[in-house]
């Protein structure tokens, strides 16, 4: 089992590298956008779209990662007082009522909405923007895919602390510095 978690986990890190350069490109097309206004009194629709795929590609992408590393967001008032095996089962049950019923709704309608777009040749709205809509919205439907497969390594993760599992590690998040 620990073999097929680190198997995930390497997925997963190969997506959140992949948030991570989106994010530099988002940063590069950003100063580009900025210098181009600012400096030379010209702007382009693509870019300033572009803007805002390349954020929506950080957000969805990074959401397995933030996952994986146990990263998201939580309300810890009581969490953090319990013992290892209850926040397991909490993190199972959570898992299993939340993300995978969601997840598993936003694929579904996710890439029938892609698959609209691209069947009706989606383009922006605006003149000079971008073509290919249709690859932004699958990238909706493709980052809760790699949301499941995080998922899946959380659950087996939670699942060895649970019934005492004693090759899995455990990411503890308690000494890092914010």
């Amino acid at each position: 089992m620990n073999k097929i978690i680190k198997i995930l986990d390497k997925f997963i890190d190969l997506i959140g590298g992949i948030a991570a350069i989106a994010m530099v490109l988002m940063l590069l097309n950003v100063f580009y956008d900025v210098v181009m206004r600012y400096f030379f009194k010209n702007s382009s629709i693509g870019m300033q779209e572009m803007e805002w795929h390349l954020f929506a590609v950080v957000f969805l992408f990074g959401m397995a990662y933030a996952l994986k590393e146990d990263g998201h967001v939580r309300v810890d008032m009581f969490y953090e007082r319990m013992n290892p095996k209850k926040q397991a089962l909490i993190n199972m049950i959570g898992a299993f009522v939340f993300i995978v019923p969601f997840a598993l709704i936003i694929i579904n309608s996710g890439y029938a909405f892609a698959l609209d777009a691209l069947e009706l040749n989606e383009i922006s709205g605006d003149p000079g923007g971008l073509t290919n809509r249709w690859i932004i919205k699958g990238a909706i439907a493709t980052s809760f895919v790699f949301l499941l497969i995080s998922t899946v390594a959380f659950v087996l993760k939670n699942g060895a602390v649970l019934f005492d599992s004693q090759d899995i590690e455990r990411h503890d998040h308690k000494e890092e510095v914010l």
